[in-house]
């Protein structure tokens, strides 16, 4: 079974973090998302997977080639111009010679990857949609469908009191080979917009609901969000991490150095190689491998990644530091905000961050 992902965005709602990284490889608990959404394709049978790269590929390629992911075959498709999400799709697919996955590379899910291709091969349509139930369609691609989960239509982007359904576009389907030939070559086209509206009008296609955690992590809320629930149900997503309780309320995948009257508030994560001072008070933090927290520095709800230092006295809050950042004594850092990698932040600091609207 082949995959593609779609990984070509540059994640402009993610910036500075996404100015030299690639949203797709930043960490969600200390792990790249992507390599998280191809460990979930492999689980499920997976054994090709094709990311679909337009920004900043040479990122993914040196990732991985220290980093190979584990029962699976990975090659890339470097898109030379933007083709869109149908474009990238055929460019990237090469040719399957049978049903094959998508899957946009910002949804943070569990869903049970076999039961929608069964329903696939079972429906005989040549598209099957997830989707995933929201109380707000209205920022999403809405997708009724009839009782056999015949799709009736899409609506795009509905007002939330008109929206015909609460079930929208999950981003991940499973497509027939004959798919790729609705896709113009070497065309900037959407398959949302453009190539399963086209399918529809021509044939039938089908779409399956799901209650399945699903988070799309493009934003700085949903990014947070995504490690918050991680926390809440580390069983869930951190069984593969190598985990373990070394404190009370500490979990981390090596030796960790802590100082004196560290304070627990909630479940946090600290990674290999980092040293907490004394007096540091964590509440639902994750802070990467090889940092350095210094004394009576408290951590909230937030990020660091690896190898950052946040120097004494300071205060982080509902916010994310980016890799190998300086945060000096006294910062104050709340409200969402996202420090890039290798900034020096002082309390003087114009802050190179972005912060957006709440988004469902």
């Amino acid at each position: 079974m082949k995959a593609v992902i779609l990984v070509g965005g540059e994640g402009t709602r993610m910036r500075p973090l996404t100015l030299h990284t690639p949203k797709p490889l930043l960490p969600i608990a200390n792990v790249p998302f992507v390599e998280r959404q191809i460990a979930w394709l492999v689980s499920h049978g997976v054994t090709e997977v094709t990311l679909s790269l337009g920004y900043l590929p040479d990122a993914f390629e040196e990732y991985f080639k220290e980093n190979p992911p584990e029962g699976v075959t990975l090659d890339y498709a470097v898109e030379k111009e933007p083709l869109g999400t149908a474009g990238a799709i055929k460019y990237a697919a090469q040719n399957p010679d049978d049903n094959f996955i998508v899957c946009n590379g910002d949804v943070l899910t569990d869903l049970d990857l076999t039961e929608l291709m069964q329903f696939h091969v079972k429906s005989g349509g040549q598209a099957t949609i997830a989707l995933t139930h929201v109380e707000d369609p209205s920022a999403f691609g809405v997708v009724p469908t009839k009782e056999d989960g015949e799709v009736i239509a899409f609506v795009e982007k509905p007002p939330k009191d008109s929206a015909p359904s609460h079930w929208i576009n999950a981003g991940i389907y499973v497509l027939t080979e004959n798919f790729l030939d609705l896709i113009p070559d070497g065309l900037n086209v959407s398959v949302e917009r453009e190539t399963f509206p086209k399918l529809l009008h021509e044939d039938k296609m089908f779409a399956l609901e799901s209650d399945a955690y699903w988070l799309d992590i493009g934003t700085p809320e949903k990014y947070l969000q995504a490690h918050a629930d991680f926390l809440n149900n580390l069983n869930k997503f951190g069984s593969k991490d190598g985990l373990k309780e070394v404190l009370p309320g500490i979990y981390s995948n090596g030796n960790v150095q802590v100082g004196e009257n560290v304070e627990i508030l909630s479940t946090s994560i600290v990674a290999e190689g980092t040293v907490l001072g004394d007096n540091v008070t964590l509440d639902a933090a994750c802070i990467g491998p090889r940092c350095i927290v210094e004394d009576n520095v408290k951590i909230e709800r937030s990020v660091i990644c690896s190898g950052a230092r946040i120097s004494s006295g300071s205060n982080i809050h509902d916010s994310v530091v980016g890799e190998a950042s300086d945060i000096d004594a006294g910062v104050l850092l709340s409200d969402q905000t996202l420090i890039g990698a290798h900034q020096k932040i002082d309390s003087n600091s114009e802050l190179r961050a972005q912060r957006v609207p709440s988004v469902v």
